[in-house]
Order: structure tokens, then C-alpha cells, then sequence
């Protein structure tokens, strides 16, 4: 009997059947812009032996001007569609099924020759967009009904029509972008003109038995976004167009609302889906921030959908659907939505993969095979560089010891997991428990390990993080200042107005941790409340017209930095903005450009810029200190000295902000060589 009855159902479309109602959400990973199809093959194909329902690719472009770059992958040729059928042929191989998107990008593809409905720019992008004339419209759905036949003559199950996240069909669809008098634009009726007639037609070219999923937008997030009513419409009329499945879109790339950030509450805008059930007899997807198969069967149990949507836990465990039937989900790599090595990537131009595992979008290149040699490998830290790499050597048959001189596993993880906002870390922390415990790792916590005790192992890597920067404050040895370690790991007393020394992300999660009491990402209803985020059926577009409106902030904090450049520029590319936002909402002072003078029972002086002008000093109760970490690698200079050659990784290698993501990705590559 499966705890899972719902998630494991199969669902009967009539003319196929898809073994459970798992789909495994689009993803641009930059991967068909590597022109290596065998790559590309095999990163489906491994999520296909994961028994996932259906996967949606990337969305590819339907012709140059709706692409999201130029040189955005499509289907634009006889070459293309014998390339895409490498990967249709390996996931069918490994009994997947498959539906392509179809993406076209309308004013956010980031080109000169973007088009649009109205000539409105997007303010994330540079480029305005080029009106569409009768013809140019009828171009671009010819191009995404030929888009469609050459999907199908690729051998894809089906398609999936992007219309949501404020792409083209979107576009058409509000008054925020779609200005026209013609018969594309005005009433309700003429703006939704354009997605039916792609849906319509695309069913015309590839006949009754194939998958046309159609991504609707439920909730828009923007200012005259589209109300129910009209989603409802939408909805109905798709489904007569021919759409087998909808699919939920939340919100559009320049809504100011997290959509998919770990601080978004699991599961949070199911609810919206669940609106539209009844209403329409197709199946329906939901689908944002749902990444256990616990939270998946909820969803399903609940009525909210038909089938669920995980795209990024697919990155983290292509095995997710097959681990939850077996009955081992503690064993499900977890997404814990950073968006560091996914998103951030794909914004900044570079190929997709995850912090969780590094092995996502590499399956062809970073292969841990059975080892032909054996060795002994100590590895000293026990924080997520280290176990990463313990556990990979496992997988590859060296027999692996781990030191720690803590009690518990986990590292700068068990610290970040106390920030609100970041509880996904707590799942975290327990996969690595979860994966140590099925393994042949021999784990000594609460042991400090030196040069002598490690110099009979084959191999010695040290993982043993890092130390705080001392900021060398004239003061700072005062009773009324602590280090963020006192304060997340030690639980220090702080008083109720703070100085935050350092605005990097330490000093971002440090700050919201102080400005927060409960962590709204543990309330739906506060989080909602927080952001400004209602019921698309009471507000157009669900956006609370009097905006966001959080809890008053625990304690006034300043947070301070010596560069004069903007607070958190340097954060994530897509979640910097909201942590800026969230400390905004909170009240937090950002101050930059100041030097630190000294600490004395005032509280914090300070001055500005290198003339040290407009001397200040910031009444606080407490000064916590977050400048920065130096490489903590005494241990690996001790085995040097005594002939050993250590491999050094993580933190104890490179400090820069306790990058998980590199840490990790150098240990498993690392162990994949020795």
C-alpha cells in the first residue's frame, strides 16, 4: 500500500495514459544551446528512468524574434527535428513521455527584434518591442502551429503552448501590455483572440491524439492583470480549442512578488489552481514551490489539481517520482529553492544545474563510476562540502571516514537553517543524515582531528570551512557585540535596536533574522498578507491595492558596509531583489560607505568615504559583527608540513560567502578523480 495513492494514480487522457500525475515542470537549463544532443538526451532520459509522468523541455523558441535570446534553441529545421528526436527516442527508450514547449517571448526576449502587442517595454529588458501588424501577427502563429508539427514529426507526446509568466500569448491577453483597438485588442474577447487561435490551430495540424498542454496564467501578480472571471473564460475556451491539460502559471517575470524563492511558503498558491477545478473537464496542473511527494499528495488529496508540476526537484533527484513509490522519500535529494546554480544561471547566460546536485545538466560529463582501486579517504568537516564529497566517494567504492568536531552533522547549514525564510535547510541537513545513515561512511562527530591521527589514510581532504573575518573594530571586545555565529548558533542575547556589521549574505539572513518574530514562511495567510498577494477574484491581477502589509519588525537593525555600492548587489540574480525587499518592508536602514570607527556604551560610530565625513554614532543596544570569513585550512597546513598532500575544498579553500554551491560542486568533482 503506498502512502502515495493519489501522486501514483495514473491518469487516462484517452488516447494515452501517464503513469502517475507527476509532471516534471519546464526549465530552460541551456542545455540544447550546448548543441550536444546526447547531453541533452541523457538528462532527460535520467529523469525518465526516475519514472517521472511527463516532462516538459525548455522552452523553445518558435522562430528568431521570440526567442528569449538570440540563438535561443527551436525547431527551425529538418537538422533540428533529427536532433530532437535523439532525446524523444532516449526517453521513450526508458519508458518517458515528453511534450516540447513552446516559448515565444514576446517583449521579454532579450533582443532588438522583439515584438510585442503594443510597442510597451518591459522593464526587464532593454529592448522595446516592435507592434505587430495583421501579418506579423499571423507570422507568429503559423511559426507556433509549425513549431508544433515539427515537434510531433520529432517524436515529442506532446506540446506544451506557453501562455503565462507575462510571455507573448500573455501579453495579448491584459490591458498592462495589450493597448490595441483592433480585433486583438479591447474587450476581453478580442485580447484572448490570439492564444485560442494558436491552440485551435495547433490542433488542426497535429490531430486528436496528442498532448497540448496549455500554460495558463492563474494569477498575475502585476497592476491590470487579468481577473478570474477572465481566467475562468480563458480556461473554458482553451479547453474547446482543443487543450488537453492546463497548466498553472503564477505570476509574470516583473511581478514583485516571490514567486519560487525558498522563502515562499510550500505549496502556496495551490489554492488558486483549486478555483478553477470544476469549472473545466480537462485535467488541470498546479504547481510552485511543491517539492516533497508528502506536500504533492496533500495537493492531490485536497482537490486543488489533477496533477502536480515539479520542476526544480527534478534537478535535485531525477528519482524523486521512483524513491517516493519505493517507499524511501527521506532519501529524495530536496530542492531547497536557493536558485543558485538553476535560475541564477540561467539569467546570467551560463548552462543550469543545482546546488544539491551538482550532477544535474553534467550527467554525460561528471560520472562517478565504480572505482578500480579502493583507498582510504579521511575527510575532516562535516559541513556540506565534505559529506557531499564522503558521500560520492561511497557511491564509488573508497572507504570513507568523516571527522567533525561537533556533535551534529550539517556544518554552516545548521545555522542557516535558523534564518526566516530558509527552512527548506532544515530538509537539508536531514537528506545528508538520511544518506549518511544508508551508506558505508564510518562518521566521527564530537572528534578533533589533527596531522598525526590522519597521516596512515590513502587520501585526506579538508573540508573544515571557515573563520570569521575579524573587522578589527577598536571596541569590539565588548560586552554589547557578537559574531553572527553567537547569535545564529549560540541563540546570544540581542537587545531591541541592532548594528549589523557586514551587508553580505550572512548580513542579510542575520538581519531578516532579527526583524522577525515567526516566520511568515511558515503561514501562508501571513505571507500572503506580507507581500500584499489576495484572491484574483476580489482584485485584478491579486494584488492588494493598498500593497504589502507585514508584521511591525522585531527590533530596529541597521546594516552597514564599508563599499559605497548598493546594499546586496552582489546577492543572487534572482532573489537578491527580494531579500532587499523583505528587509525594506522590515524597516532595516541599509547604510553604505561607512568606515567603522569604534564600539563604545553609545553604541556604533561611524563616518563616510575616505575623507571619514558626517561622524555619526548609531544608538544601539548590540553590534553583531558579519565581515566576512577567512579559509580556516591550519589543518591542512599541519599535514603539508608533515609530507601529506591534502585536498583542500569548501570554505577551508575559497571563504567567499560560505558558497555552498561551489563547495559542493568541487567536492563531488573532486571525488569523481580519485
Amino acid at each position: 500500500m503506498t502512502k502515495y495513492p493519489h501522486l501514483l494514480a495514473p491518469l487516462d487522457l484517452g488516447f494515452t495514459t501517464l503513469k502517475n500525475r507527476v509532471l516534471m515542470g519546464s526549465m530552460h537549463t541551456g542545455l540544447e544551446e550546448t548543441k550536444d544532443w546526447n547531453r541533452v538526451a541523457e538528462f532527460y532520459a535520467e529523469r525518465a528512468r526516475g519514472d517521472v509522468g511527463l516532462m516538459v523541455t525548455g522552452g523553445m523558441a518558435p522562430n528568431k524574434e521570440g526567442g528569449v535570446f538570440p540563438g535561443a534553441a527551436g525547431l527551425f529545421s529538418d537538422e533540428d527535428i533529427a536532433n530532437h528526436k535523439i532525446v524523444t527516442d532516449r526517453v521513450h527508450a526508458a519508458d518517458g513521455k515528453i511534450a516540447m514547449q513552446i516559448l515565444h517571448a514576446g517583449r521579454y526576449a532579450y533582443s532588438p527584434n522583439c515584438v510585442a502587442p503594443s510597442a510597451v517595454k518591459s522593464p526587464i529588458s532593454p529592448f522595446p518591442p516592435t507592434e505587430l501588424d495583421e501579418d506579423g501577427i499571423e507570422k507568429q502563429i503559423s511559426d507556433i502551429v509549425t513549431a508544433a508539427a515539427r515537434a510531433q514529426q520529432a517524436g515529442y507526446d506532446g506540446v506544451e503552448v506557453m501562455g503565462s509568466e507575462g510571455y507573448f500569448l500573455n501579453q495579448f491577453l491584459v490591458t498592462h501590455t495589450n493597448k490595441r483597438t483592433d480585433k486583438w485588442g479591447g474587450s476581453y474577447e478580442n485580447r484572448m483572440r490570439l492564444p485560442l487561435d494558436v491552440v485551435r490551430r495547433v490542433r488542426e495540424a497535429v490531430g486528436p491524439e496528442f498532448i497540448i498542454i496549455y500554460r495558463l496564467s492563474m494569477i498575475d501578480l502585476i497592476p491590470n492583470g487579468s481577473t478570474f472571471d477572465e481566467v475562468i473564460i480563458l480556461a473554458k475556451e482553451i479547453e474547446k480549442a482543443g487543450a488537453t491539460i492546463i497548466n498553472t502559471g503564477i505570476g509574470w517575470h516583473e511581478a514583485r512578488i516571490p514567486t519560487i524563492a525558498t522563502s515562499v511558503p510550500r505549496r502556496a498558491f495551490t489554492w488558486v489552481t483549486e478555483k478553477l477545478m470544476g469549472e473545466v473537464t480537462i485535467p488541470v496542473i498546479t504547481s510552485n514551490r511543491i517539492n516533497t511527494p508528502e506536500v504533492a499528495e496533500a495537493v492531490l488529496s485536497d482537490g486543488c489539481a489533477d496533477m502536480v508540476s515539479m520542476a526544480r526537484p527534478f534537478l535535485a533527484d531525477p528519482h524523486f517520482v521512483a524513491k517516493a513509490a519505493a517507499g524511501t522519500p527521506e532519501r529524495i535529494a530536496p530542492c531547497i529553492a536557493c536558485n543558485q546554480a538553476c535560475l541564477d544561471h540561467t539569467f546570467g547566460g551560463k548552462l543550469s544545474s543545482c546546488l544539491v546536485n551538482p550532477q544535474a545538466c553534467h550527467e554525460t560529463e561528471l560520472v562517478l563510476e565504480p572505482t578500480s582501486s579502493a583507498k582510504s579517504i579521511a575527510i575532516v568537516g562535516a559541513g556540506p562540502a565534505g559529506l557531499s564529497t564522503a558521500l560520492a566517494l561511497d557511491t564509488r567504492g573508497h572507504t570513507v571516514t568523516v571527522f567533525d568536531q561537533a556533535s551534529e552533522i550539517g556544518g554552516q547549514l545548521n545555522m542557516a537553517k535558523q534564518v526566516p525564510g530558509k527552512e527548506e535547510f532544515h530538509g537539508f541537513v536531514d537528506w545528508y543524515r538520511a544518506e549518511v545513515a544508508a551508506s558505508n561512511i564510518t562518521l566521527k562527530l564530537e572528534t578533533r582531528a589533527d596531522a598525526e591521527m590522519l597521516a596512515a589514510f590513502d587520501e585526506v581532504i579538508v573540508a573544515t570551512g571557515v573563520l570569521p573575518r575579524d573587522p578589527d573594530i577598536p571596541g569590539q571586545d565588548r560586552a554589547n557585540v557578537v559574531s553572527y555565529i553567537d547569535v545564529l548558533r549560540n541563540n546570544a542575547k540581542v537587545g531591541k535596536s541592532v548594528a549589523v556589521v557586514g551587508a553580505g549574505g550572512i548580513g542579510f539572513d542575520v538581519s531578516e533574522y532579527l526583524v522577525t518574530d515567526d516566520s511568515p514562511t511558515e503561514d501562508l495567510d501571513e505571507w500572503l498578507e506580507e507581500w500584499g498577494v489576495t484572491d484574483p477574484a476580489k482584485h485584478r491581477g491579486g494584488l492588494v491595492p493598498t500593497g504589502p502589509n507585514p508584521d511591525a519588525p522585531a527590533r530596529k537593525v541597521y546594516l552597514l558596509q564599508r563599499k559605497s555600492e548598493k546594499l546586496g548587489k552582489r546577492l543572487g540574480k534572482t532573489t537578491g531583489w527580494i531579500h532587499r525587499a523583505a528587509l525594506k518592508l522590515k524597516q532595516v536602514e541599509m547604510i553604505g560607505g561607512v568606515n567603522y570607527e569604534k564600539i563604545d556604551d553609545s553604541g556604533l560610530h561611524i563616518t563616510f568615504g575616505e575623507a571619514r565625513e558626517n561622524p555619526t554614532c548609531l544608538e544601539v543596544d548590540t553590534v553583531i559583527l558579519c565581515a566576512g570569513q577567512v579559509s580556516n585550512r591550519s589543518l591542512a597546513d599541519d599535514l603539508i608540513a608533515l609530507g601529506k598532500t591534502p585536498h583542500v575544498i569548501g570554505g577551508a579553500d575559497v571563504a567567499a560567502e560560505l558558497d555552498a554551491k561551489r563547495a559542493i560542486n568541487q567536492g563531488t568533482r573532486l571525488a569523481a578523480t580519485i
